[in-house]
């Protein structure tokens, strides 16, 4: 790359860049957005977003959340006619055969350079040739050093390694949400145990619940309760949450489950929780870094994931608990463990708190990709 003019205009292509802040897609891009404070940056929402910096021009291409056929007609449209207006275009979505192809089309010929954040390599569904063709970015950006490596080891030279950065002003240690606890009926004496993932994918839905009711099974821990925070995302998610609170209910403890569907402060969530779990056995079609486990970390919380290797970058067993994968057991155990030895788990929390500071603040992730917008 070579150097040129310090300050670009920047054009961020998303999903709609609008509330509800429920995804982890849309929440990264709007705080890099916003931290990337040298250059110019250009969003595009549904409406307009209020209280944004000086340095972002918010352009109502959208008109609604849902990023329906529609909404990526018209994202097409507007491309098509404005990517001349731009020094870099920055792509924070997943790689498609078809929106790789659509989006090479669109800026072929064109002087503008282009920037693609990949937050998974999908070599289970796509050949290296696919890939080849749906990653064409003057800079591939890899979430992981995992992905980064995967890229490499495919041909790729023009990849770097830059972590998802979070807020570290909007994660933070704070006391458990006395309206939240009312809204659920959680007793104050409850240890609370919390699993932010998805109901279908990841792999790890059944084997919390062979978990928690193998748990149940002492009386000691009825104490412990299970906060399932998982979205429904769609019908399979749906059937699945039905077939689960079914399973509780068959086993007599429908009681010791709160299922709080979507929910838009995942601090409070994060904070209310006595333990994170995040014991999933795969992670294809996610971020190859789960903020899932990341947020908990700068709040303080102790977080119990499983051994998969992509995860050996930010879980250690100083920062984290780590179990096997596909095994209730050992997650039955640790959470046992966890419960019964408050100081480990403050040590875990304050050294989970330290990493985070040092590894994922946005500040430092915008800093380096606002290196990179400057020597395009």
């Amino acid at each position: 790359m070579s150097t040129s003019q310090s300050r670009k205009k920047i054009l961020f292509i998303t999903r709609p860049l609008s509330p509800p802040w429920d995804e982890a897609s849309k929440n990264f891009a709007f705080d890099l957005a916003k931290n990337v404070t040298d250059h110019d940056i250009t969003i595009l929402v549904d409406k307009k977003i209020s209280n944004t910096p000086e340095h972002i021009t918010q352009k109502k291409i959208y008109t609604q959340n849902h990023f329906s056929l529609s909404q990526k007609l018209r994202l097409v449209n507007y491309l098509r006619k404005n990517s001349d207006d731009f020094d870099v275009i920055h792509l924070l979505f997943t790689p498609t055969k078809i929106n790789s192809f659509v989006i090479k089309m669109l800026l072929k010929n064109k002087k503008v350079k282009v920037v693609q954040t990949i937050a998974t390599v999908r070599d289970d569904l796509y050949s290296t040739k696919d890939l080849k063709h749906m990653f064409f970015g003057d800079v591939l950006v890899m979430y992981s050093q995992w992905g980064q490596k995967k890229l490499r080891n495919l041909g790729f030279t023009n990849v770097y390694h830059i972590y998802p950065g979070i807020d570290l002003s909007k994660y933070i240690p704070e006391e458990k949400n006395s309206a939240l606890m009312e809204k659920w009926k959680i007793s104050s004496k409850k240890k609370i145990v919390t699993y932010s993932g998805e109901y279908v994918r990841l792999g790890a839905t059944d084997m919390i619940v062979d978990a928690f009711i193998d748990l149940w099974q002492d009386k000691k821990n009825y104490d412990i309760l299970y906060l399932c925070n998982c979205r429904v995302k769609n019908d399979l998610d749906a059937s699945k949450k039905k077939e689960v609170q079914k399973k509780f209910a068959l086993a007599g403890h429908a009681n010791k489950v709160v299922f709080t569907d979507t929910v838009y402060d995942m601090n409070a969530i994060y904070n209310l929780s006595d333990i994170i779990i995040f014991p999933v056995e795969n992670m294809r079609g996610k971020f190859d870094v789960p903020l899932a486990m990341i947020e908990p970390y700068a709040c303080k919380k102790p977080v119990i994931a499983s051994d998969l290797p992509l995860f050996k970058e930010f879980s250690s067993p100083e920062i984290n608990a780590i179990i096997p994968k596909a095994n209730s057991d050992a997650l039955k155990n640790m959470i046992c463990e966890l419960v019964n030895n408050p100081e480990k788990c403050t040590n875990l929390g304050e050294n989970a708190f330290a990493f985070a500071h040092k590894t994922f603040n946005i500040t430092q992730t915008a800093k380096q990709y606002g290196q990179i917008y400057k020597e395009l």
